[in-house]
């Protein structure tokens, strides 16, 4: 009978406050077997210092404080790559992670990633189209070498109009251009076929799979990360950019998922919640 694989993923908005503001406590009850963290900013030493008793592996960024992805397990992991994309051309460093897993016999990548905020006519927005670029280059090589794989994290895009409460007001910023949005349309278009994305770019579908869109149903959100302006959390004005995308084979073992939005907005920990779910793995 197939093992439950419990996997999260959450950006943490620094590791050491998310300790200190009530992270542990949750760790400790969510049952979980493999935890994807973004925006770490810590060295190795400061994460294993954070999160004791978790084997992990951990990708820093080059600016000190910054960036910063990592992979927690209990089990630890077999094989670790850190570089996507062209390492000449594409500073990935702090923001892409894969960790190969033996589950009873069978191999689970998890990556955890952190895609660039851009800036709409900026060479911030650049450095996120290059990624958004080497992503799409990645997939189907992952997918093709390990057919159960999970790209999970801050992907700092919200697909659809139901993944921005004020998603009127965000059509030209990033996070939410056409563009941006298209490279999903193509992310999870059907496999091989032509995916005009909601920018009329024409391009191959890769087939992976949204594992919270196809949870929740055509319904507004679950939102994942709150703006610290205003009563963005107390009124839900929020977004749904991190994600778990599965491909079909790890898809079709999802069992369950889960949004974990703290109870009021003086019980957070981060600015986002953590994104959880349920897979089944294993003789």
């Amino acid at each position: 009978m197939p093992r439950r694989l419990r996997i999260a993923s959450v950006n943490v908005n620094g590791i050491r406050a998310a300790a200190r503001k009530g992270m542990l406590p949750w760790l400790e009850q969510a049952d979980v077997d493999i935890l994807a963290l973004q925006e770490v900013r810590a060295t190795l030493d400061e994460l294993s210092a954070s999160l004791p008793g978790w084997e992990l592996v951990n990708d820093e960024a080059l600016a000190k404080g910054r960036a910063g992805v990592a992979v927690l397990s209990r089990s630890g992991s077999v094989d670790v790559r850190r570089v996507l994309g062209d390492a000449e051309t594409l500073d990935s460093a702090g923001r892409w992670i894969e960790a190969d897993f033996d589950v009873d016999g069978e191999t689970v990548t998890i990556v955890s990633a952190y895609v660039p905020t851009g800036e709409a006519g900026t060479e911030r927005q650049e450095a996120k189209w290059a990624f958004l670029d080497a992503m799409e280059k990645r997939m189907p090589l992952l997918r093709a070498e390990r057919p159960l794989s999970l790209i999970m994290g801050d992907l700092n895009v919200g697909h659809r109009e139901f993944d921005i409460r004020n998603w009127k007001g965000n059509v030209k910023k990033a996070g939410f251009l056409p563009r941006e949005r298209a490279y999903f349309d193509r992310f999870l278009g059907a496999d091989g076929t032509d995916v005009t994305g909601v920018d009329g770019s024409v391009g191959p579908g890769l087939g992976w799979v949204d594992i919270g869109r196809r949870h929740a149903g055509e319904v507004d959100g679950p939102y994942t990360w709150w703006s610290n302006r205003g009563k963005a959390f107390d009124n839900d004005t929020g977004w749904r950019i991190d994600y778990h995308l599965a491909t079909p084979d790890l898809a079709a073992r999802a069992t369950d998922y889960r949004v974990v939005r703290a109870p009021s907005w003086d019980t957070r920990w981060s600015d986002h919640a953590p994104v959880v779910a349920d897979y089944g793995v294993g003789a």
